[in-house]
């Protein structure tokens, strides 16, 4: 006859202790990633929507808005012109990025038809977390964004 195999209980066990202890330890540093991750992604699509809307200002030589939905930053943003009938047109709507605080301009930014504004913005990106890094949005007055890794 042969010998038995497969595992005993006592191995089992020790195996799914040790998986519990690395879970454990790993699980806060995966959160942490996640809202990195989420800044980050938020600080992309906020960037490429202020480059639309500069695009879309000198293609069109009109002004575009960028406004803040709800009034806040954190809920989103719409990318808009008026057209020749005086209808408001959506360039681009972005929902909110759950768990982000964008703190920005009070009122809407207006590309001018130029690609300029009539005053320089500045976004701040971030999140809860102690290694969670916060991201800036600068946007100059010739319209142009630049981003980096810290506080405005």
């Amino acid at each position: 006859m042969g010998t038995n195999r497969g595992f005993t209980l006592p191995e089992l066990l020790i195996v799914i202790t040790i998986l519990g202890v690395l879970m454990a330890a790993g699980l806060p540093s995966f959160g942490e990633f996640v809202r990195n991750q989420r800044v980050k992604t938020a600080s992309f699509d906020l960037f490429s929507s202020l480059v639309l809307a500069r695009n879309e200002a000198i293609t069109r030589n009109a002004s575009i808005t960028m406004r803040a939905a709800g009034g806040a930053w954190s809920n989103g943003w719409t990318v808009t012109y008026t057209d020749e009938g005086g209808n408001v047109v959506p360039v681009r709507v972005q929902e909110a990025v759950p768990n982000v605080a964008i703190a920005g301009p009070v009122g809407d930014v207006v590309y001018q038809g130029s690609g300029r504004l009539t005053g320089a913005v500045s976004f701040q990106l971030s999140s809860s977390g102690t290694t969670v890094v916060t991201r800036c949005i600068r946007v100059d007055l010739s319209g142009r964004p630049h981003t980096k890794a810290a506080t405005c």
